[in-house]
Protein backbone atom coordinates (compact mmCIF):
# COMPACT_ATOMS: atom_id res chain seq x y z
CA UNK A 1 0.00 0.00 0.00
CA UNK A 2 1.35 3.41 -0.94
CA UNK A 3 1.97 5.85 1.85
CA UNK A 4 2.97 9.48 2.29
CA UNK A 5 6.39 10.46 3.50
CA UNK A 6 7.13 14.15 3.31
CA UNK A 7 10.84 13.66 3.97
CA UNK A 8 11.79 12.24 0.59
CA UNK A 9 10.66 11.76 -3.00
CA UNK A 10 7.94 9.15 -2.87
CA UNK A 11 5.59 7.36 -5.26
CA UNK A 12 2.47 9.03 -3.91
CA UNK A 13 -0.51 8.04 -6.00
CA UNK A 14 -2.57 10.80 -7.55
CA UNK A 15 -5.20 10.02 -10.14
CA UNK A 16 -7.09 12.26 -12.51
CA UNK A 17 -6.86 15.94 -11.78
CA UNK A 18 -7.58 16.93 -15.34
CA UNK A 19 -10.89 15.68 -16.71
CA UNK A 20 -12.59 16.20 -20.03
CA UNK A 21 -16.23 16.16 -21.01
CA UNK A 22 -15.93 12.57 -22.24
CA UNK A 23 -15.68 11.46 -18.59
CA UNK A 24 -12.29 9.85 -19.08
CA UNK A 25 -9.29 11.06 -17.19
CA UNK A 26 -5.73 10.94 -18.41
CA UNK A 27 -5.06 7.78 -16.42
CA UNK A 28 -7.48 5.95 -18.71
CA UNK A 29 -5.45 6.83 -21.80
CA UNK A 30 -2.18 5.78 -23.33
CA UNK A 31 0.66 8.18 -22.50
CA UNK A 32 0.93 11.24 -24.71
CA UNK A 33 3.69 10.11 -27.07
CA UNK A 34 4.49 10.24 -30.75
CA UNK A 35 5.16 6.53 -31.15
CA UNK A 36 2.95 4.11 -33.00
CA UNK A 37 3.18 1.05 -30.76
CA UNK A 38 2.42 0.28 -27.14
CA UNK A 39 5.29 -0.42 -24.76
CA UNK A 40 7.76 0.93 -27.27
CA UNK A 41 10.91 2.93 -26.40
CA UNK A 42 13.08 0.17 -27.80
CA UNK A 43 15.73 2.40 -29.42
CA UNK A 44 17.51 5.68 -28.81
CA UNK A 45 15.58 7.18 -31.72
CA UNK A 46 12.28 6.32 -30.02
CA UNK A 47 13.56 7.85 -26.79
CA UNK A 48 14.39 11.03 -28.69
CA UNK A 49 10.98 11.14 -30.38
CA UNK A 50 9.27 10.67 -27.05
CA UNK A 51 11.06 13.48 -25.19
CA UNK A 52 10.75 15.82 -28.18
CA UNK A 53 7.09 16.41 -27.32
CA UNK A 54 8.02 18.08 -24.04
CA UNK A 55 10.10 20.80 -25.69
CA UNK A 56 7.02 22.39 -27.21
CA UNK A 57 5.10 23.31 -24.08
CA UNK A 58 7.87 23.49 -21.50
CA UNK A 59 9.64 26.65 -22.65
CA UNK A 60 8.23 30.12 -23.25
CA UNK A 61 7.18 31.15 -26.74
CA UNK A 62 6.66 34.53 -28.35
CA UNK A 63 3.11 35.92 -28.63
CA UNK A 64 1.10 35.25 -31.74
CA UNK A 65 -1.57 37.91 -31.23
CA UNK A 66 -2.18 41.29 -29.66
CA UNK A 67 -2.96 41.06 -25.98
CA UNK A 68 -1.91 37.43 -25.88
CA UNK A 69 0.57 35.60 -23.73
CA UNK A 70 4.19 35.24 -24.75
CA UNK A 71 7.64 36.42 -23.74
CA UNK A 72 7.41 39.96 -25.12
CA UNK A 73 3.96 40.62 -23.63
CA UNK A 74 4.15 38.68 -20.36
CA UNK A 75 5.14 41.73 -18.29
CA UNK A 76 1.77 43.31 -19.12
CA UNK A 77 -0.30 43.84 -15.99
CA UNK A 78 2.77 44.30 -13.81
CA UNK A 79 4.44 47.59 -12.97
CA UNK A 80 6.50 47.19 -16.16
CA UNK A 81 3.93 47.24 -18.96
CA UNK A 82 0.24 47.92 -19.64
CA UNK A 83 -2.33 46.75 -22.18
CA UNK A 84 -5.61 48.64 -22.56
CA UNK A 85 -7.37 45.60 -21.09
CA UNK A 86 -7.09 45.22 -17.32
CA UNK A 87 -5.15 42.23 -16.04
CA UNK A 88 -7.78 40.15 -14.26
CA UNK A 89 -5.49 38.54 -11.71
CA UNK A 90 -3.77 41.79 -10.75
CA UNK A 91 -7.18 43.34 -10.31
CA UNK A 92 -8.38 40.61 -7.95
CA UNK A 93 -11.15 39.74 -10.39
CA UNK A 94 -10.50 36.07 -11.04
CA UNK A 95 -13.58 33.92 -10.47
CA UNK A 96 -13.50 30.59 -8.67
CA UNK A 97 -15.83 29.23 -11.34
CA UNK A 98 -13.15 29.78 -14.00
CA UNK A 99 -10.32 28.08 -12.12
CA UNK A 100 -7.96 26.23 -14.43
CA UNK A 101 -6.87 22.62 -14.36
CA UNK A 102 -3.52 21.30 -13.27
CA UNK A 103 -2.85 20.05 -16.77
CA UNK A 104 0.80 19.53 -15.89
CA UNK A 105 -0.14 16.22 -14.30
CA UNK A 106 -0.94 14.86 -17.75
CA UNK A 107 2.57 15.76 -18.88
CA UNK A 108 4.00 14.20 -15.73
CA UNK A 109 2.18 10.95 -16.39
CA UNK A 110 3.79 10.71 -19.83
CA UNK A 111 7.21 11.50 -18.39
CA UNK A 112 6.75 8.87 -15.70
CA UNK A 113 5.86 6.37 -18.42
CA UNK A 114 9.17 7.18 -20.09
CA UNK A 115 11.09 6.84 -16.82
CA UNK A 116 9.56 3.40 -16.22
CA UNK A 117 10.34 2.14 -19.70
CA UNK A 118 13.44 3.89 -21.07
CA UNK A 119 15.67 1.00 -19.94
CA UNK A 120 14.13 -1.16 -22.67
CA UNK A 121 16.03 0.85 -25.27
CA UNK A 122 19.22 -0.48 -26.80
CA UNK A 123 21.95 1.60 -28.34
CA UNK A 124 24.47 4.26 -27.32
CA UNK A 125 24.48 4.51 -23.52
CA UNK A 126 25.44 8.17 -23.71
CA UNK A 127 22.37 8.95 -25.78
CA UNK A 128 20.14 6.94 -23.45
CA UNK A 129 21.50 8.92 -20.49
CA UNK A 130 21.04 12.15 -22.41
CA UNK A 131 17.32 11.51 -23.00
CA UNK A 132 16.90 10.28 -19.43
CA UNK A 133 18.37 13.57 -18.24
CA UNK A 134 15.97 15.48 -20.46
CA UNK A 135 12.99 13.59 -19.04
CA UNK A 136 14.11 14.31 -15.46
CA UNK A 137 14.48 17.99 -16.38
CA UNK A 138 11.02 18.22 -17.93
CA UNK A 139 9.39 16.58 -14.93
CA UNK A 140 11.14 19.08 -12.68
CA UNK A 141 10.06 22.21 -14.49
CA UNK A 142 6.52 20.91 -15.05
CA UNK A 143 6.14 20.53 -11.30
CA UNK A 144 7.76 23.91 -10.65
CA UNK A 145 5.37 25.67 -13.02
CA UNK A 146 2.45 24.19 -11.08
CA UNK A 147 3.95 25.04 -7.67
CA UNK A 148 4.43 28.70 -8.52
CA UNK A 149 0.76 28.93 -9.52
CA UNK A 150 -0.92 26.60 -7.01
CA UNK A 151 1.47 26.03 -4.11
CA UNK A 152 1.24 22.66 -2.34
CA UNK A 153 0.90 19.60 -4.58
CA UNK A 154 1.30 15.84 -4.57
CA UNK A 155 4.51 14.38 -5.97
CA UNK A 156 3.80 11.55 -8.44
CA UNK A 157 6.78 9.62 -9.77
CA UNK A 158 5.13 6.57 -11.30
CA UNK A 159 2.35 5.78 -13.75
CA UNK A 160 -0.74 5.20 -11.65
CA UNK A 161 -3.66 2.84 -12.14
CA UNK A 162 -7.07 4.31 -12.94
CA UNK A 163 -8.41 3.88 -9.44
CA UNK A 164 -10.06 6.90 -7.86
CA UNK A 165 -8.94 5.77 -4.40
CA UNK A 166 -5.36 6.59 -5.34
CA UNK A 167 -6.15 10.27 -5.64
CA UNK A 168 -7.46 10.68 -2.12
CA UNK A 169 -4.33 11.91 -0.41
CA UNK A 170 -3.59 15.39 0.94
CA UNK A 171 -1.22 17.78 -0.72
CA UNK A 172 2.36 17.82 0.49
CA UNK A 173 3.93 21.15 1.48
CA UNK A 174 5.36 22.98 -1.51
CA UNK A 175 8.85 22.55 -0.09
CA UNK A 176 8.55 18.78 -0.48
CA UNK A 177 7.74 19.28 -4.16
CA UNK A 178 10.53 21.81 -4.66
CA UNK A 179 13.04 19.49 -2.96
CA UNK A 180 11.95 16.76 -5.37
CA UNK A 181 12.22 19.18 -8.29
CA UNK A 182 15.77 20.10 -7.28
CA UNK A 183 16.64 16.41 -6.92
CA UNK A 184 15.35 15.76 -10.45
CA UNK A 185 17.43 18.66 -11.71
CA UNK A 186 20.51 17.30 -9.96
CA UNK A 187 19.93 13.99 -11.73
CA UNK A 188 19.50 15.79 -15.05
CA UNK A 189 22.67 17.83 -14.50
CA UNK A 190 24.63 14.63 -13.91
CA UNK A 191 23.26 13.00 -17.07
CA UNK A 192 23.15 15.82 -19.61
CA UNK A 193 26.14 16.58 -21.84
CA UNK A 194 28.36 19.63 -21.55
CA UNK A 195 27.99 22.05 -24.44
CA UNK A 196 29.58 25.41 -25.15
CA UNK A 197 26.85 26.59 -27.52
CA UNK A 198 23.11 26.29 -28.01
CA UNK A 199 23.37 25.20 -31.63
CA UNK A 200 21.43 21.97 -31.09
CA UNK A 201 18.63 23.80 -29.23
CA UNK A 202 18.52 20.78 -26.90
CA UNK A 203 19.05 20.68 -23.18
CA UNK A 204 22.55 20.51 -21.76
CA UNK A 205 24.20 20.54 -18.34
CA UNK A 206 24.56 24.33 -18.01
CA UNK A 207 20.95 25.00 -19.04
CA UNK A 208 19.79 22.64 -16.30
CA UNK A 209 22.08 24.38 -13.81
CA UNK A 210 20.64 27.73 -14.86
CA UNK A 211 17.12 26.47 -14.22
CA UNK A 212 18.21 25.09 -10.87
CA UNK A 213 19.50 28.52 -9.88
CA UNK A 214 16.23 30.10 -11.03
CA UNK A 215 14.01 27.66 -9.14
CA UNK A 216 16.03 27.57 -5.91
CA UNK A 217 16.14 31.38 -5.88
CA UNK A 218 12.39 31.55 -6.48
CA UNK A 219 11.62 29.28 -3.55
CA UNK A 220 14.15 30.87 -1.21
CA UNK A 221 12.70 34.35 -1.73
CA UNK A 222 9.11 33.10 -1.74
CA UNK A 223 9.57 31.48 1.64
CA UNK A 224 11.64 34.32 3.12
CA UNK A 225 9.39 37.23 2.17
CA UNK A 226 6.01 35.58 2.63
CA UNK A 227 7.20 34.31 6.01
CA UNK A 228 8.27 37.84 6.94
CA UNK A 229 4.69 39.00 6.27
CA UNK A 230 3.21 35.99 8.08
CA UNK A 231 0.74 35.51 5.26
CA UNK A 232 -0.92 32.19 4.25
CA UNK A 233 1.52 31.34 1.46
CA UNK A 234 4.76 30.17 3.05
CA UNK A 235 5.38 26.69 4.47
CA UNK A 236 4.54 27.07 8.14
CA UNK A 237 7.29 24.95 9.63
CA UNK A 238 10.09 26.14 7.37
CA UNK A 239 13.23 27.25 9.18
CA UNK A 240 15.62 30.06 8.35
CA UNK A 241 18.28 27.38 7.85
CA UNK A 242 16.14 25.68 5.18
CA UNK A 243 15.61 29.00 3.40
CA UNK A 244 19.35 29.62 3.51
CA UNK A 245 19.96 26.24 1.89
CA UNK A 246 17.76 27.24 -1.04
CA UNK A 247 19.77 30.45 -1.46
CA UNK A 248 22.97 28.42 -1.32
CA UNK A 249 21.70 26.03 -3.99
CA UNK A 250 20.81 28.99 -6.23
CA UNK A 251 24.24 30.52 -5.68
CA UNK A 252 26.16 27.30 -6.21
CA UNK A 253 24.30 26.28 -9.38
CA UNK A 254 24.87 29.70 -10.93
CA UNK A 255 28.51 29.69 -9.86
CA UNK A 256 29.07 26.33 -11.50
CA UNK A 257 27.92 27.82 -14.81
CA UNK A 258 30.08 30.91 -14.30
CA UNK A 259 33.16 28.86 -13.45
CA UNK A 260 32.70 26.63 -16.50
CA UNK A 261 33.85 29.56 -18.68
CA UNK A 262 31.66 28.24 -21.47
CA UNK A 263 29.40 31.31 -21.63
CA UNK A 264 29.79 35.07 -21.66
CA UNK A 265 27.65 38.17 -22.11
CA UNK A 266 27.22 38.88 -25.82
CA UNK A 267 28.92 42.03 -27.04
CA UNK A 268 30.58 43.29 -30.21
CA UNK A 269 31.68 46.56 -28.66
CA UNK A 270 28.64 48.50 -29.88
CA UNK A 271 26.89 49.69 -26.71
CA UNK A 272 23.99 51.33 -28.59
CA UNK A 273 23.19 48.23 -30.64
CA UNK A 274 24.29 44.98 -29.00
CA UNK A 275 21.42 44.71 -26.51
CA UNK A 276 18.88 45.32 -29.28
CA UNK A 277 20.51 42.87 -31.65
CA UNK A 278 20.61 40.07 -29.09
CA UNK A 279 16.82 39.77 -29.29
CA UNK A 280 16.32 40.08 -33.05
CA UNK A 281 19.14 37.83 -34.27
CA UNK A 282 17.29 34.98 -35.93
CA UNK A 283 20.00 32.35 -35.51
CA UNK A 284 21.53 32.25 -32.03
CA UNK A 285 23.44 29.02 -32.54
CA UNK A 286 26.82 30.66 -32.02
CA UNK A 287 25.73 33.35 -29.55
CA UNK A 288 27.92 33.22 -26.45
CA UNK A 289 25.12 34.29 -24.08
CA UNK A 290 22.06 32.35 -25.19
CA UNK A 291 22.02 28.96 -23.47
CA UNK A 292 18.66 27.64 -24.68
CA UNK A 293 16.28 29.06 -27.27
CA UNK A 294 13.57 28.33 -29.80
CA UNK A 295 13.95 29.09 -33.50
CA UNK A 296 11.14 30.48 -35.66
CA UNK A 297 11.01 30.02 -39.43
CA UNK A 298 8.39 31.61 -41.66
CA UNK A 299 9.32 29.31 -44.53
CA UNK A 300 8.35 26.40 -42.30
CA UNK A 301 5.12 28.17 -41.25
CA UNK A 302 6.42 28.70 -37.71
CA UNK A 303 6.23 32.39 -36.87
CA UNK A 304 4.75 34.82 -34.39
CA UNK A 305 3.43 38.37 -34.57
CA UNK A 306 5.38 40.76 -32.33
CA UNK A 307 6.79 42.97 -35.05
CA UNK A 308 3.51 43.52 -36.87
CA UNK A 309 2.10 45.19 -33.79
CA UNK A 310 5.12 46.96 -32.33
CA UNK A 311 6.13 48.38 -35.74
CA UNK A 312 3.23 50.82 -35.36
CA UNK A 313 4.83 52.17 -32.14
CA UNK A 314 1.58 51.03 -30.57
CA UNK A 315 0.55 47.38 -30.15
CA UNK A 316 -2.17 48.47 -27.69
CA UNK A 317 0.45 48.37 -24.94
CA UNK A 318 3.11 50.53 -23.43
CA UNK A 319 6.02 50.53 -21.00
CA UNK A 320 5.10 52.11 -17.67
CA UNK A 321 6.67 55.23 -16.21
CA UNK A 322 7.70 53.13 -13.20
CA UNK A 323 10.05 51.05 -15.35
CA UNK A 324 11.36 54.05 -17.29
CA UNK A 325 12.17 55.80 -14.02
CA UNK A 326 14.19 52.86 -12.74
CA UNK A 327 16.91 53.14 -15.39
CA UNK A 328 19.94 54.95 -13.98
CA UNK A 329 21.56 57.99 -15.53
CA UNK A 330 24.42 57.38 -17.92
CA UNK A 331 26.86 58.03 -15.06
CA UNK A 332 25.09 55.56 -12.77
CA UNK A 333 22.83 57.65 -10.50
CA UNK A 334 19.09 57.35 -9.72
CA UNK A 335 17.04 59.47 -12.12
CA UNK A 336 14.99 61.57 -9.70
CA UNK A 337 13.99 65.08 -8.66
CA UNK A 338 14.55 68.15 -10.80
CA UNK A 339 16.75 66.23 -13.24
CA UNK A 340 13.85 63.95 -14.08
CA UNK A 341 11.27 66.76 -14.13
CA UNK A 342 13.33 68.89 -16.52
CA UNK A 343 14.06 66.00 -18.88
CA UNK A 344 10.35 65.20 -19.21
CA UNK A 345 9.45 68.68 -20.47
CA UNK A 346 10.51 67.61 -23.98
CA UNK A 347 9.14 64.19 -24.90
CA UNK A 348 11.78 61.43 -25.13
CA UNK A 349 14.63 63.48 -23.71
CA UNK A 350 14.53 61.17 -20.70
CA UNK A 351 15.04 58.16 -22.99
CA UNK A 352 18.21 59.27 -24.76
CA UNK A 353 21.27 57.04 -24.37
CA UNK A 354 23.58 59.98 -23.73
CA UNK A 355 21.44 60.74 -20.66
CA UNK A 356 20.30 57.35 -19.40
CA UNK A 357 21.36 53.70 -19.31
CA UNK A 358 21.41 52.81 -23.05
CA UNK A 359 19.27 49.74 -22.40
CA UNK A 360 16.33 52.14 -21.99
CA UNK A 361 16.50 53.39 -25.60
CA UNK A 362 16.86 49.78 -26.74
CA UNK A 363 13.73 48.70 -24.83
CA UNK A 364 11.45 51.73 -25.36
CA UNK A 365 11.01 53.15 -28.87
CA UNK A 366 13.13 56.29 -29.14
CA UNK A 367 11.88 58.69 -31.82
CA UNK A 368 13.99 58.53 -34.96
CA UNK A 369 15.07 54.91 -34.57
CA UNK A 370 14.20 52.52 -37.45
CA UNK A 371 10.83 50.88 -37.01
CA UNK A 372 10.28 49.26 -40.42
CA UNK A 373 12.06 49.36 -43.77
CA UNK A 374 11.94 53.00 -44.85
CA UNK A 375 10.34 54.19 -41.61
CA UNK A 376 11.36 55.48 -38.19
CA UNK A 377 9.75 55.78 -34.79
CA UNK A 378 7.54 58.89 -34.90
CA UNK A 379 8.43 62.02 -32.94
CA UNK A 380 5.41 61.50 -30.70
CA UNK A 381 3.75 58.18 -29.83
CA UNK A 382 0.35 57.17 -31.26
CA UNK A 383 -1.56 57.55 -27.99
CA UNK A 384 -4.57 58.95 -29.90
CA UNK A 385 -4.96 55.94 -32.18
CA UNK A 386 -7.16 52.87 -31.74
CA UNK A 387 -6.67 49.11 -31.71
CA UNK A 388 -3.16 47.78 -32.12
CA UNK A 389 -1.99 51.15 -33.49
CA UNK A 390 -2.36 52.71 -30.05
CA UNK A 391 0.34 53.17 -27.43
CA UNK A 392 -1.25 53.01 -23.98
CA UNK A 393 1.44 54.84 -22.04
CA UNK A 394 3.39 56.84 -24.61
CA UNK A 395 6.39 54.57 -24.19
CA UNK A 396 6.19 52.02 -27.05
CA UNK A 397 7.98 48.69 -26.77
CA UNK A 398 11.05 48.46 -29.04
CA UNK A 399 12.70 45.32 -27.77
CA UNK A 400 12.13 42.34 -30.15
CA UNK A 401 11.15 44.59 -33.09
CA UNK A 402 12.50 43.21 -36.40
CA UNK A 403 12.68 46.62 -38.03
CA UNK A 404 14.75 45.43 -41.03
CA UNK A 405 12.38 42.66 -42.13
CA UNK A 406 9.49 43.84 -44.35
CA UNK A 407 7.68 40.53 -43.88
CA UNK A 408 7.80 40.69 -40.09
CA UNK A 409 6.17 44.12 -39.89
CA UNK A 410 3.59 43.38 -42.60
CA UNK A 411 1.39 40.63 -41.21
CA UNK A 412 0.65 38.12 -38.46
CA UNK A 413 2.88 35.06 -38.02
CA UNK A 414 5.76 36.57 -39.98
CA UNK A 415 7.97 37.52 -37.04
CA UNK A 416 10.98 35.29 -36.45
CA UNK A 417 12.89 36.79 -33.53
CA UNK A 418 13.71 33.82 -31.30
CA UNK A 419 12.21 32.81 -27.98
CA UNK A 420 15.09 32.77 -25.50
CA UNK A 421 14.47 30.35 -22.65
CA UNK A 422 17.60 31.10 -20.64
CA UNK A 423 20.60 33.34 -21.16
CA UNK A 424 23.82 33.79 -19.27
CA UNK A 425 22.78 37.27 -18.10
CA UNK A 426 20.09 35.70 -15.95
CA UNK A 427 22.63 33.32 -14.41
CA UNK A 428 24.73 36.32 -13.36
CA UNK A 429 21.66 38.03 -11.92
CA UNK A 430 20.60 34.89 -10.04
CA UNK A 431 24.07 34.58 -8.55
CA UNK A 432 24.17 38.25 -7.56
CA UNK A 433 20.76 38.08 -5.86
CA UNK A 434 21.52 34.87 -3.99
CA UNK A 435 24.83 36.33 -2.84
CA UNK A 436 23.15 39.55 -1.72
CA UNK A 437 20.53 37.61 0.24
CA UNK A 438 23.29 35.57 1.89
CA UNK A 439 25.21 38.69 2.88
CA UNK A 440 27.98 38.04 0.37
CA UNK A 441 30.88 40.27 -0.52
CA UNK A 442 29.62 43.47 -2.17
CA UNK A 443 32.68 43.83 -4.41
CA UNK A 444 32.22 40.30 -5.71
CA UNK A 445 28.55 41.00 -6.45
CA UNK A 446 29.44 44.18 -8.33
CA UNK A 447 32.08 42.30 -10.32
CA UNK A 448 29.67 39.60 -11.46
CA UNK A 449 27.26 42.27 -12.78
CA UNK A 450 29.99 44.25 -14.54
CA UNK A 451 29.66 42.46 -17.92
CA UNK A 452 26.02 43.57 -18.14
CA UNK A 453 27.07 47.18 -17.58
CA UNK A 454 30.07 46.92 -19.91
CA UNK A 455 27.92 45.75 -22.81
CA UNK A 456 26.02 49.06 -22.85
CA UNK A 457 28.83 51.38 -21.74
CA UNK A 458 27.53 51.92 -18.23
CA UNK A 459 29.84 52.37 -15.22
CA UNK A 460 30.36 49.45 -12.89
CA UNK A 461 27.92 48.99 -10.02
CA UNK A 462 28.51 51.39 -7.11
CA UNK A 463 26.02 50.54 -4.38
CA UNK A 464 26.37 53.85 -2.54
CA UNK A 465 26.07 56.01 -5.68
CA UNK A 466 23.06 54.06 -6.96
CA UNK A 467 21.11 53.91 -3.71
CA UNK A 468 17.68 55.40 -4.34
CA UNK A 469 16.21 56.95 -1.18
CA UNK A 470 13.51 58.96 -2.95
CA UNK A 471 10.35 58.94 -0.83
CA UNK A 472 8.28 57.53 -3.71
CA UNK A 473 10.66 54.68 -4.54
CA UNK A 474 9.06 51.40 -3.43
CA UNK A 475 12.37 49.74 -2.46
CA UNK A 476 13.86 52.78 -0.72
CA UNK A 477 14.16 50.85 2.57
CA UNK A 478 15.99 47.86 1.11
CA UNK A 479 19.65 47.23 1.81
CA UNK A 480 21.64 49.15 -0.87
CA UNK A 481 23.18 45.98 -2.32
CA UNK A 482 19.88 44.15 -2.61
CA UNK A 483 18.15 47.25 -4.01
CA UNK A 484 20.78 47.57 -6.74
CA UNK A 485 20.60 43.87 -7.61
CA UNK A 486 16.81 43.97 -7.91
CA UNK A 487 16.97 47.06 -10.12
CA UNK A 488 19.64 45.52 -12.36
CA UNK A 489 17.44 42.45 -12.76
CA UNK A 490 14.44 44.56 -13.69
CA UNK A 491 16.37 46.55 -16.28
CA UNK A 492 18.28 43.71 -17.89
CA UNK A 493 15.26 41.37 -18.10
CA UNK A 494 12.58 43.96 -18.91
CA UNK A 495 9.80 42.63 -21.16
CA UNK A 496 11.13 39.07 -20.96
CA UNK A 497 8.37 37.75 -18.71
CA UNK A 498 10.19 37.66 -15.35
CA UNK A 499 8.52 40.56 -13.56
CA UNK A 500 5.33 38.80 -12.38
CA UNK A 501 7.33 35.97 -10.79
CA UNK A 502 9.59 38.53 -9.11
CA UNK A 503 6.64 40.41 -7.65
CA UNK A 504 5.12 37.20 -6.37
CA UNK A 505 8.29 35.73 -4.86
CA UNK A 506 9.31 38.98 -3.19
CA UNK A 507 5.75 39.34 -1.79
CA UNK A 508 5.61 42.97 -2.94
CA UNK A 509 2.16 43.22 -4.54
CA UNK A 510 1.30 45.58 -1.69
CA UNK A 511 4.07 47.95 -2.81
CA UNK A 512 3.80 47.58 -6.59
CA UNK A 513 0.26 46.46 -7.51
CA UNK A 514 -2.44 46.84 -4.84
CA UNK A 515 -4.20 50.21 -5.19
CA UNK A 516 -1.81 51.29 -7.97
CA UNK A 517 -2.55 52.34 -11.53
CA UNK A 518 0.01 52.26 -14.33
CA UNK A 519 1.16 55.72 -15.35
CA UNK A 520 2.71 56.75 -18.66
CA UNK A 521 4.58 59.72 -20.09
CA UNK A 522 4.17 63.32 -18.99
CA UNK A 523 1.45 64.97 -21.13
CA UNK A 524 0.37 68.22 -19.55
CA UNK A 525 3.57 70.08 -18.71
CA UNK A 526 5.49 68.66 -21.68
CA UNK A 527 5.57 69.41 -25.39
CA UNK A 528 3.43 66.34 -26.04
CA UNK A 529 0.16 68.16 -25.49
CA UNK A 530 0.79 70.69 -28.27
CA UNK A 531 1.41 67.94 -30.80
CA UNK A 532 -2.05 66.34 -30.69
CA UNK A 533 -5.40 67.79 -31.82
CA UNK A 534 -6.89 70.20 -29.31
CA UNK A 535 -9.97 67.99 -29.17
CA UNK A 536 -7.93 65.02 -27.95
CA UNK A 537 -8.36 64.57 -24.21
CA UNK A 538 -6.51 61.51 -22.91
CA UNK A 539 -6.99 60.12 -19.42
CA UNK A 540 -4.52 61.87 -17.15
CA UNK A 541 -3.42 61.84 -13.53
CA UNK A 542 -4.47 64.60 -11.17
CA UNK A 543 -7.02 67.29 -11.91
CA UNK A 544 -7.62 69.95 -14.53
CA UNK A 545 -5.34 72.87 -13.80
CA UNK A 546 -2.49 70.76 -12.44
CA UNK A 547 0.83 71.81 -13.97
CA UNK A 548 2.07 68.24 -14.50
CA UNK A 549 -0.28 65.45 -15.56
CA UNK A 550 0.81 62.01 -16.76
CA UNK A 551 -0.99 59.59 -19.07
CA UNK A 552 -3.26 57.44 -16.89
CA UNK A 553 -4.70 54.88 -19.34
CA UNK A 554 -6.72 52.81 -16.85
CA UNK A 555 -8.05 55.66 -14.74
CA UNK A 556 -11.68 55.07 -15.68
CA UNK A 557 -11.70 51.29 -15.25
CA UNK A 558 -9.44 51.24 -12.17
CA UNK A 559 -10.51 54.32 -10.21
CA UNK A 560 -9.06 52.83 -7.02
CA UNK A 561 -6.11 51.09 -8.64
CA UNK A 562 -5.61 47.35 -9.01
CA UNK A 563 -7.74 45.32 -6.62
CA UNK A 564 -5.21 42.55 -5.97
CA UNK A 565 -6.34 40.65 -2.86
CA UNK A 566 -3.21 40.32 -0.74
CA UNK A 567 -4.32 37.30 1.30
CA UNK A 568 -5.57 35.38 -1.78
CA UNK A 569 -4.15 36.30 -5.18
CA UNK A 570 -0.56 35.16 -4.73
CA UNK A 571 -1.89 31.69 -5.64
CA UNK A 572 -4.51 30.62 -8.15
CA UNK A 573 -7.66 28.74 -7.13
CA UNK A 574 -8.25 25.02 -7.56
CA UNK A 575 -11.22 23.67 -9.46
CA UNK A 576 -14.05 22.50 -7.24
CA UNK A 577 -14.19 19.25 -9.18
CA UNK A 578 -10.57 18.62 -8.29
CA UNK A 579 -11.39 18.92 -4.61
CA UNK A 580 -14.24 16.44 -5.05
CA UNK A 581 -12.03 13.95 -6.88
CA UNK A 582 -9.55 13.95 -4.01
CA UNK A 583 -12.28 13.23 -1.49
CA UNK A 584 -11.67 16.75 -0.17
CA UNK A 585 -8.24 15.66 1.03
CA UNK A 586 -7.16 18.63 -1.06
CA UNK A 587 -8.43 21.90 0.38
CA UNK A 588 -8.91 25.11 -1.54
CA UNK A 589 -6.09 27.63 -1.67
CA UNK A 590 -6.25 30.39 0.97
CA UNK A 591 -9.30 32.66 0.91
CA UNK A 592 -10.76 31.39 -2.37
Amino acid sequence: MLHINHKRIIPIALAALVLTSCKKNFLDRQPLDTLSTDNSLASTNELRLFVNQFYIGSFPAQPTGIGGAGIAFNDAGTDNMTFSAVNTRMNGALALSTAGTLSGYSTIRSINYFLENYQHATGDVNLINNYLGEAKFFRAITYFNMVRNYGDLVWVNKVLPADTLFMQVPRAPRTVIIDSVLADLDAAIALLPERASSATMRLHKDAALAYKSRIALFEATWQKYHKAKNDPFYTKDITDAAIKRYFEQARDAALQVINSNRWRVYTTGKPLEDYTNLFITLDLSSNSEVMLWRRYSVKDNIGHSISKYTSTAGADLGINQSLVDDYLTIDGRPFTGAEKDNAQIVYANELKPDTRDPRLAQTVALPGRPIRPGGVVPAYPPINQTGFNRSTTGYPLYKFLEYNDPRAVADDFNSQCPAIAVRYAEVLLNYAEAMAELGGNATQIADVLKPLRDRVGMPAVDFAREYNTDAAYPFKDLDPVLQAVRRERRIELAAEGFRLDDIMRWAVADLLIKGKRPVGALFTGSDMKANYPASYQPLLTGSAGDARRYLDPLRTVLPNGYGFVLNRDYLLPLQQRMLQLTGYKWVQNPNW
